[in-house]
């Protein structure tokens, strides 16, 4: 473990002397800051929020950040391996009695480090937040340790990469292709994938049916399978955000029932207590995707501190789960690129 601190005490120390990421720093805190004030004039003139802002403004400033993270933070490890070796400097670490575990566990423990410097600054205005109402401090608190360990997932994926290859303009364009691939290419492959897999079965409506066809009592309809595919969107890191966080308190929901076809169908709507909820409207939204066709409009389940029945439709620990398993396989790579001796060497790359 000593070894680890060692290389991560100068790797921060070559980050301060560079002095390129106070500038970073604040523009960063800069954004944030420029963010929230919009939101917080945009939300003053809206309506039916019962004079409690802060859910929104927390929801959105969290959504807002892990976004900005996304973009900044790659850039702070692809190129920690191989741009060493372009340097020449990473052959005298690699000599020393160090092993490879210590050199890619102190790199990414300075990755990480200094993207929770980042969330951090951030500090002012989550309490800004927090003073709005509406905002728990057990939301607060979990929200940012997974939003710290999806950074750290981030800079683990960037380390691999960069060690993997040997030039750091190549490392840093896969390592933002990963981001957009756990984002956006989770959300297109979904929805691709969802629209081949839907279903065609038929529905027999009762007579009396306000919802049945004119002059029909059966007819045939087209549903998606979410409850097929739903596992494609765990792995987004906005996903995960969003249902683990803690919920807010919420009105009871408000049921219709009416009968079809010998059963009786029931659909519920949760009205949030303190106005709209970016990270719970979401939450809400995936969770139904795991209920099978019929039953994904009936959303009674979702009760204030628990949106399911004993939480069996969470998406959250598997997403998580994912997220971890591939920064610890990326960082695994890493440190075997990292043993020594080697018997071969990129093209171009020198040892010292």
């Amino acid at each position: 473990m000593s070894g680890v601190l060692t290389v991560a005490r100068l790797e921060l120390k070559v980050r301060v002397r560079a002095g390129r990421w106070r500038w970073l720093l604040a523009a960063w805190f800069v954004i944030l800051v420029g963010f929230t004030v919009l939101l917080r004039l945009a939300l003053s003139r809206a309506h039916n929020l019962d004079g409690n802002v802060g859910t929104v403004m927390y929801g959105g400033l969290q959504l807002f950040l892990l976004a900005l993270a996304l973009l900044v933070m790659p850039a702070l490890t692809a190129q920690s391996v191989n741009g060493d070796r372009e340097r020449g400097t990473l052959g005298v670490l690699q000599v020393t009695g160090l092993s490879a575990f210590d050199i890619a566990g102190g790199k990414l423990l300075a990755a990480w480090g200094t993207a929770c410097i980042f969330l951090l600054a951030s500090a002012p205005l989550v309490v800004w937040s927090m003073v709005e109402k509406g905002v728990p401090a057990i939301r607060v608190v979990i929200v940012t340790l997974v939003v710290a360990l999806l950074l750290g997932v981030i800079c683990a994926i960037s380390l691999g990469l960069s060690a993997l290859l040997s030039r750091g303009t190549t490392s840093s364009v896969l390592s933002y292709l990963s981001v957009f691939a756990l984002t956006l290419g989770t959300l297109i492959v979904f929805g691709l994938v969802t629209v081949a897999t839907t279903q065609t079965r038929p529905v027999h409506y009762s007579t009396g049916d306000p919802n049945a066809p004119a002059g029909c009592c059966t007819t045939d309809e087209t549903v998606a399978r979410t409850d097929l595919t739903w596992w494609i969107l765990a792995p987004n890191p906005f996903v995960v955000l969003a249902d683990a966080a803690p919920v807010v308190a919420e009105r009871p929901p408000v049921c219709r029932s009416f009968r079809t076809g010998g059963s009786v169908r029931t659909f519920c709507t949760v009205q949030p207590q303190n106005g709209v909820d970016p990270l719970g409207d979401i939450s809400r939204s995936v969770r139904s995707l795991r209920s099978p066709p019929g039953q994904q409009s009936n959303v009674a389940q979702f009760q204030s501190g628990n949106r399911t029945p004993g939480g069996k439709d969470l998406v959250w620990p598997y997403g998580l789960g994912f997220d971890v398993l591939l920064g610890a396989f990326m960082f695994g790579v890493a440190t075997r690129r990292l043993r020594t001796p080697r018997r071969t060497l990129p093209r171009g790359v020198r040892l010292a």
